[in-house]
């Protein structure tokens, strides 16, 4: 029976609005993500059938199939295809759910999955310009354009989230990705970047010392004049790009790879496409269900943090370890590059599992349209 398995996973540090990364066109920054993944695996490019790219801004600088430019950019084969996927926040999970679907299929025997968003260059709704991409037929069901900041807010409300609750959750992931940072845990993972100036980027630039509860209080909360989410307690704008070699047990053998992490159960949910950003909750029900495991089988969670509400009301609903949920912080405090966040997280939990022996891993995230993918890996 064909399975898929995670050989090697790589990402760049990410970086902050108009920081380290900002300079590097996006093609390039996954380009330099493509030829690090090749290298520490120590496989020709020549044997890839597929890049399959999540990216979220489809638009200038990200369009015309990046995944395609970025292989070419990377001095790859021209043999090697190249395609680019959009399920918003989700994009490159579902990339890696993709490589995975084609490899048990028997489309894929190496295929890479990863995705890039470069948020400095390419802002956060580019691609809508001055046109609505959902049409009169959507507004007449829904009443309303969806607003992310907005559904937090609703969430916060439905599921009895504080303001002090959402920043101590914010402090929280600061706090651990400091820890996570300053005792290595992301250097294995990382392929530092250099800049046009010459500057090597080799840590992640969003994570923030010394943050109190106090100061977050102060932060205004700008989609709601008496709300509870603010910058402080939500996922920052950034840039980024990470890369999975993916291949099967029998071709891991033939190549001389070893596998780390077997991709053991995927699932898909759709929800309120206004709240927007609850369905990690029925993605983690279907998949555990699907998987056969029970919660306490597995070993850590990676919820993303798109805003801080979200893996909290998804911690009160599944009951899962909170030690458990994003040990080495989250978007909050790493950034989250849209399109290259579902690899990046990924990469974490991989590097993670292999790190400490954690047999299971899961992860989930909201995306945009009231959806989510889930994924359970296993370690090998």
């Amino acid at each position: 029976m064909r399975d898929a398995v995670i050989v090697e996973a790589v990402r760049t540090p990410v970086g902050k609005r108009n920081g380290g990364l900002a300079g590097i066109h996006p093609t390039d920054l996954s380009a330099h993500v493509l030829e690090s993944l090749v290298s520490r695996a120590g496989v020709d490019p020549v044997h890839v059938d597929d890049v399959v790219w999540g990216c979220v801004s489809q638009v200038g600088e990200q369009t015309y199939d990046i995944a395609r430019n970025a292989v070419l950019a990377a001095g790859w084969p021209e043999s090697v295809p190249g395609t680019t996927v959009d399920r918003q926040c989700g994009s490159s999970q579902q990339a890696v759910h993709f490589a995975a679907a084609g490899l048990v299929a028997g489309h894929y025997d190496v295929v890479v999955a990863g995705g890039v968003e470069s948020m400095s260059r390419v802002p956060m709704g580019s691609s809508l310009a001055d046109q609505s991409p959902l049409g009169e037929r959507f507004l007449e069901r829904y009443g309303m354009f969806p607003n992310q900041g907005i559904g937090a807010e609703m969430i916060a409300e439905k599921w009895g989230l504080s303001r002090t609750q959402l920043d101590e959750f914010a402090l929280r992931s600061h706090e651990r990705a400091a820890t996570a940072q300053d005792d290595g845990r992301f250097t294995a993972q990382i392929a530092p970047a250099t800049a046009p100036d010459g500057t090597v980027v080799e840590v992640d630039e969003g994570i923030r010392r010394g943050g109190t509860l106090e100061g977050l209080a102060g932060l205004k909360t700008p989609f709601k004049a008496d709300g509870v989410v603010s910058a402080g307690n939500a996922s920052q704008i950034s840039d980024g790009s990470a890369a999975l070699l993916m291949t099967t047990s029998d071709k891991a053998r033939e190549l001389g790879l070893t596998p780390i992490a077997r991709v053991h159960s995927v699932a898909l949910a759709g929800d309120d496409p206004i709240k927007m950003l609850t369905a990690p909750i029925p993605a983690t029900r279907k998949v555990l269900n699907r998987s056969g495991l029970r919660l306490d089988e597995i070993g850590v969670f990676e919820i993303n943090e798109a805003f801080a509400s979200v893996p909290l009301a998804w911690l009160h609903d599944i009951g899962a370890d909170d030690k458990a949920l994003n040990p080495l912080g989250g978007a909050i405090a790493l950034g989250h590059p849209l399109g290259g966040s579902g690899a990046r997280i990924m990469t974490t939990m991989v590097h993670h599992m292999r790190d400490q022996g954690i047999r299971y891993g899961l992860q989930s995230m909201c995306e945009g349209g009231g959806q989510a993918n889930a994924t359970i890996l296993e370690l090998l």
